[in-house]
């Protein structure tokens, strides 16, 4: 028979171990939505290559700074697990737009005209000039000529219909569900083995102060603030988000926001059993002070990655009008193609025939 298990007191510790195994869950998926994205697409041009090489550094110093301060191993673990994805996503730059670090817009690609201008054919000129193109060589075959082949175009091939903004709205909103009951279902799990494990005595008084793991820290913050500018300013220049997955960034948000509320829920011990008036204060803005670096970079790349929501709604218009457009021409495209098709062999392209 199983022991009962203890009632749930919603204190201010349990609070930050929610919060905390929320965060973990988000960071340990963080990077599986952009990885998927890269390779569906197998491209990596809406992302900034430099956005990655500063979040790897990042990481770097993280792992640094953690191992100096003195931080839980769990949160060395998934630092190192963050360094592991970040040099997955760099693979992918440079596997998909080569070995560069500068990013570079995409050239559009323009479709080529099926009809070449040719001139008035004479007596140096062949009928047909020799001017058909691979497809007209391809689609009026000699087999067309022979009345029991008809002559009948393939259908183009359809690519799978694109989902809608509220497909994406639920699938985003189930995704991060997930995540949080994921996170809640392992904070009851580690409250169930702690419970049963013996009470260690728990730190007394004033918590650690390292000071190269604080600079380690900072400069861990700073280039976390940094990364997001050229992911920005990349999106900003191709006017659009195609290649960006939003989901990427919502986990990233999630992560930041459950990590800094797991900060601020703090609840001091005193080196007494009872506090003295202004010790709990006084432990408190000493253990802010401790994590103020790692409070500015969450809270930092937060606001910035709001940027990166804004554009999302911003360019996702411009994307969707932009895709009509290119259906628009492609079916004119396919109309004047059979068209062009549909007239005699001596008449297509090339022939210099009206």
């Amino acid at each position: 028979m199983a022991p009962p298990t203890a009632p749930l007191n919603l204190d201010v510790e349990a609070v930050s171990g929610i919060c905390g195994s929320i965060s973990i869950a988000a960071w340990v998926v963080v990077f599986s939505p952009q990885i998927i994205e890269n390779f569906r697409r197998s491209s990596a041009d809406g992302l900034s290559v430099r956005f990655i090489i500063l979040w790897l550094l990042g990481d770097v110093f993280n792992i640094l700074g953690a191992v100096l301060q003195g931080v839980l191993p769990t949160m060395l673990i998934l630092a190192i697990y963050y360094t592991i994805a970040d040099f997955v996503l760099l693979a992918q730059c440079f596997y998909y737009k080569g070995f560069t670090w500068k990013d570079e817009l995409p050239q559009p690609t323009t479709k080529s005209s099926n009809v070449i201008a040719v001139g008035e054919p004479n007596e140096r000129t062949g009928l047909l000039n020799g001017h058909l193109d691979d497809r007209e060589r391809r689609d009026s075959g000699w087999s067309h000529l022979n009345p029991a082949v008809p002559l009948v175009s393939e259908p183009p091939a359809t690519p799978p219909p694109t989902p809608t903004k509220l497909q994406s709205a639920i699938w985003n909103s189930v995704a991060v569900l997930m995540v949080c009951v994921a996170g809640i279902a392992g904070w009851l799990l580690s409250r169930q083995y702690s419970t049963s494990q013996p009470d260690s005595p728990t730190g007394e008084g004033f918590p650690s102060f390292d000071i190269w793991g604080q600079i380690f820290g900072w400069l861990c913050a700073v280039l976390y603030l940094g990364s997001r500018l050229p992911q920005l300013l990349l999106n900003w220049r191709r006017k659009s988000t195609e290649g960006v997955s939003i989901l990427f960034f919502l986990f990233a948000c999630l992560g930041n926001l459950t990590y800094v509320l797991s900060i601020f829920a703090y609840e001091p011990h005193c080196a007494g059993s009872h506090c003295q008036p202004g010790e709990a204060a006084r432990i408190y803005g000493r253990y802010i002070l401790v994590n103020s670096s790692w409070l500015a970079g969450s809270l930092g790349t937060l606001i910035l990655d709001l940027g990166i929501f804004a554009q999302f709604f911003i360019y996702g218009k411009d994307d969707s009008v932009y895709e009509d457009d290119e259906a628009v021409v492609d079916d004119d495209a396919s109309a004047d193609e059979r068209r062009a098709d549909d007239r005699p062999l001596l008449q297509r392209a090339g022939s210099g025939l009206p």
